[in-house]
């Protein structure tokens, strides 16, 4: 069986992750450490994964129906409400979201929620036969595009308000001349999943987990304050607005 959480594993709060994972884990009657190796989607299309966090867009598309749903945790961050999140929109100019026609703009990958669907629905309105951007500059990651924008490479980025919270924290310096100028509407947050797991086991085990005062310092560090266990029709919602965006035009981000 493997484990892994990778979605908010900055280098700052591995050791608070390691921790969290081995209170639930302990919980379910588990003893497994994460797996941290390769491709950080790959334990999703693992059949011996026992527990993971995706992202919401990978969730409803590539492996709909393949993972199924444990939880979706709550994180204490600006930008979240309750198993519902949104995305920052950053650039190093706080102007008209118009004044950036022909810029570029950096996205995490052409798979992610926050790193691209994010940035599509918030420029998609102001999209021309589906061009806005004169170009996108794919970096692989929130930190990365961060650091695109920061330095010039590209000109807007969309964040994870988790992954803010987090860089706000931790590395303040990604965020130095940036300026929030957008964020996109909130979905349902990214939920933790499995593929061999016992999914009510890992339920209790993970209210026990949020109950468990040896884990307060790890939640506060990763800013988890709860979870909701939604139904797997309620990420839907993401379906629904990229259906919505393109039956507009769409936008090419390319």
């Amino acid at each position: 069986m493997i484990a892994s959480l990778p979605m908010y594993d900055f280098p700052q709060v591995r050791d608070a992750t390691d921790q969290w994972w081995t209170g639930i884990a302990r919980h379910a009657g588990l003893s497994i450490a994460l797996t941290r190796e390769g491709d950080y989607a790959a334990p999703w299309r693992d059949p011996a994964l026992v527990f993971s966090q995706t992202c919401g867009y990978p969730f409803t598309h590539e492996f709909r129906g393949r993972l199924k749903l444990v939880a979706t945790p709550h994180y204490d961050c600006d930008g979240c409400d309750g198993p519902n999140y949104c995305s920052f929109i950053f650039a190093r100019e706080k102007k008209p979201l118009d004044a950036f026609r022909g810029s570029r703009s950096a996205l995490n990958g052409h798979d992610l929620m926050s790193g691209m669907l994010a940035l599509k629905l918030v420029f998609a309105p102001l999209a021309e036969k589906g061009r806005f951007f004169a170009s996108a500059l794919e970096t692989g990651g929130h930190r990365k595009s961060l650091v695109a924008v920061r330095d010039g490479a590209a000109d807007v980025c969309a964040i994870d308000a988790v992954c803010v919270a987090m860089v706000k924290r931790y590395e303040p310096e990604l965020l130095e001349g940036l300026q929030e100028i957008s964020r996109s509407p909130h979905v349902p947050g990214l939920p933790y999943v499995t593929v061999a797991g016992d999914v009510t086991v890992l339920r209790n085990a993970l209210s026990a987990a949020l109950a468990d005062p040896e884990l307060a310092e790890a939640r506060q560090r990763l800013f988890i304050s709860g979870a909701s266990i939604l139904k797997p029709e309620d990420y839907d919602r993401i379906l629904r607005l990229e259906e919505e965006m393109e039956k507009r035009g769409g936008l090419i981000l390319s």
